[in-house]
């Protein structure tokens, strides 16, 4: 206990939790985690940590809401929109459904990490993020903090880098399967708790979402087998049709950066796999905290939650849209001309406006 008040102190971190209702070995992990995942100290050059593209006020996105997020380094960005990391401890190994003919599962947009762990240690190392060069950098610098004595005291002593990365990561993994990240405290469960009455146009939003906007197909409504909860995805892969973003930064990142195709065109799942029936397939994400998480799309292509709700209902009948970045995988069974009108959407939005978390009665 004493050990937890010093270093929440030395953070300036405010932890009332400190009075122990789980065990103190976790809770300090999580502890550690939090301090790691807030340290800007540790990217190269210093100024950016974790919580820089996962803001604890923007439902764990971007905290600068940006298109893509800027690395450490200045001009380097990413080629997509970070993802919250809300309720991702829910998110499965990636794995093929034979019975359903498709990909579920896995971490980031194109399900290239099974787990949070191996997720976290990620950015660290990828130069249009933390810009590291190796895992030594990393852990020398975790060696300077002020809670290194903390992580030898949870994980032991240790000199092998390769040991003291995973337990860097571990912390952070923790951390994100908090309560913190995962609390399950908006208007939408205290309705389901019999606690808050959705009001008519929250109520008729959610009407929609279930049959008429066809939402429920893929951000369901059934219980999460691990989480216990409904998490308002089936974490499976689908082509939405989003256009090329012309604004997306990282077209204008030098050549050693460039992650996407020659011709600038994301094959999302497809890379991964190595299957082009899945080109320009990106994770289906929770609609949890969504109204705090904009832009929307992978590429950060809809600056409003009413501006994808509108896609997702005309793009197949509005000739502004530009064409999809990969067209041949694009999904038209399920949106693009779902007949909903103007205050149809606004109701639609309402809904999902009840999907963010803090709600107090």
């Amino acid at each position: 206990m004493k050990h937890c008040i010093i270093f929440c102190i030395g953070l300036g971190i405010l932890l009332p939790s400190c009075r122990y209702h789980k065990s103190p070995a976790k809770h300090q992990k999580e502890l550690l985690g939090k301090m790691i995942f807030q340290d800007e100290n540790l990217s190269n050059p210093p100024g950016q940590s974790c919580a820089t593209c996962h803001d604890t006020g923007k439902g764990f996105a971007d905290k600068d809401s940006r298109i893509v997020s800027e690395g450490a380094s200045q001009g380097l960005f990413s080629a997509r929109n970070s993802m919250s990391i809300c309720y991702t401890k829910y998110v499965p190994e990636l794995y093929y459904d034979a019975e359903e003919e498709t990909y579920v599962g896995g971490l980031f947009w194109d399900g290239r990490t099974p787990n949070l762990q191996s997720q976290a240690g990620e950015p660290f190392l990828n130069p249009v993020e933390m810009g590291n060069a190796t895992k030594a950098d990393v852990v020398k610098k975790v060696k300077a903090a002020s809670y290194y004595p903390m992580l030898r005291e949870i994980y032991g002593e240790q000199e092998n880098i390769d040991s003291l990365y995973s337990y860097i990561t571990d912390a952070i993994a923790v951390y994100e399967s908090s309560k913190e990240i995962n609390p399950f405290t908006s208007k939408y469960d205290a309705y389901k708790k019999g606690k808050y009455k959705l009001t008519k146009e929250e109520k008729r939003g959610l009407d929609l979402f279930k049959h008429k906007a066809m939402c429920a197909e893929c951000h369901i409504l059934d219980k999460d087998p691990r989480a216990g909860k409904i998490l308002f995805t089936d974490h499976t892969y689908d082509n939405l049709g989003i256009p090329r973003n012309p604004d997306n930064p990282h077209y204008q990142v030098p050549s050693e950066f460039f992650t996407l195709t020659a011709d600038s065109i994301d094959l999302g799942l497809g890379a991964i796999v190595g299957k082009a029936e899945e080109y320009g397939k990106f994770r289906v994400p929770t609609l949890r905290n969504i109204e705090k998480t904009a832009p929307y799309g992978h590429n950060g292509y809809f600056a409003t939650l009413e501006e994808i709700v509108h896609f997702y209902n005309t793009r197949l009948i509005n000739p502004d849209y530009p064409a999809p970045e990969y067209p041949e995988t694009v999904n038209e069974d399920e949106l693009g001309n779902l007949g909903l009108t103007p205050q149809e959407e606004q109701e639609l939005v309402a809904f999902m406006k009840t999907l963010t978390d803090g709600f107090i009665r």
